[in-house]
């Protein structure tokens, strides 16, 4: 519990789901800055950059070891599925690279639902008595920022690729027509927009669920002994399943990442 107070349990779980918010510009509105997030964001982008870096720093050209083994067989998969969608050029000078920080980055921000909120709460209580949270991913604002990266850095590829007036009369003559340019834009206004949206809400929605069913196993846990043997069965089983989740919102998050900087260089 927090603070050293015991709270019911509509308390608790909404003690948990509160951010460490800041204003960031004034009286903060829009401009609020979720610390416990950017904090946990930063942590955790350092963590996975020094874990390669140590790694690669390491690596021989010989028969390697558990943790080059392991490095190279992750980099070997995001290749894989990098080099079956992406077809518009060397994938290797961004967009390979852009899927692997993705995948590893999201990975290990999904995995900090695996902590124990109670235990955690005992240090992050010396930053935010009001509440931190440790899961970036379970945060709307973080799902958006990184979608919308990588719909800022779709849109580049795309200008990139068919050039400014290439790519305005894609916007206003496809997929209906020169005649019919308002419908074409309405039409791809409404497919720019989703992109975000979708990328965005599917990561933050899994993640979020996943923290309000460890909080709800937490209090089914401090209901009484009797309690206690079901919790820690219904919590190991969900987190068996959590774990397919972690992985598989990465890996959606990467694929979507590439197909969408893959669209980027279609023509229509």
């Amino acid at each position: 519990m927090a603070a050293g107070k015991e709270l019911n349990p509509t308390e608790y779980i909404g003690h948990h789901l509160t951010h460490d918010a800041r204003p960031f510009l004034g009286d903060g509105g829009f401009w609020t800055l979720h610390v416990d997030s950017v904090m946990v964001s930063i942590l955790l982008g350092l963590v996975g950059i020094g874990f390669l870096w140590w790694i690669v720093r390491g690596a021989s050209a010989g028969v390697p070891n558990k943790r080059q083994a392991f490095v190279e067989l992750l980099v070997g998969f995001v290749d894989d599925q990098a080099k079956g969608i992406f077809r518009h050029g060397d994938r290797n000078a961004f967009v390979a690279p852009a899927a692997l920080t993705v995948f590893v980055w999201v990975l290990l921000m999904n995995s900090m639902d695996f902590l124990p909120v109670d235990i955690v709460a005992k240090g992050t209580h010396l930053i935010s008595a009001e509440g931190f949270r440790i899961v970036p991913t379970a945060d709307i604002n973080t799902t958006f920022a990184l979608a919308l990266s990588v719909w800022f850095l779709m849109l580049w590829f795309s200008v990139k690729a068919k050039g400014f007036g290439g790519w305005m009369h894609e916007l206003l003559c496809a997929p209906f027509g020169a005649k019919l340019f308002p419908l074409n834009l309405l039409f791809n206004a409404i497919e720019y927009l989703s992109k975000p949206l979708s990328h965005s809400l599917r990561l933050y929605g899994n993640m979020y669920a996943g923290e309000i069913i460890f909080l709800l196993l937490w209090l089914l846990a401090a209901a009484g002994l009797g309690w206690a043997g079901l919790s820690f069965l219904l919590a190991l089983g969900w987190a068996i399943f959590h774990i397919l989740i972690v992985a598989l919102q990465a890996y959606v998050f990467m694929m979507l990442t590439i197909v969408y900087f893959a669209m980027a260089h279609e023509h229509h």
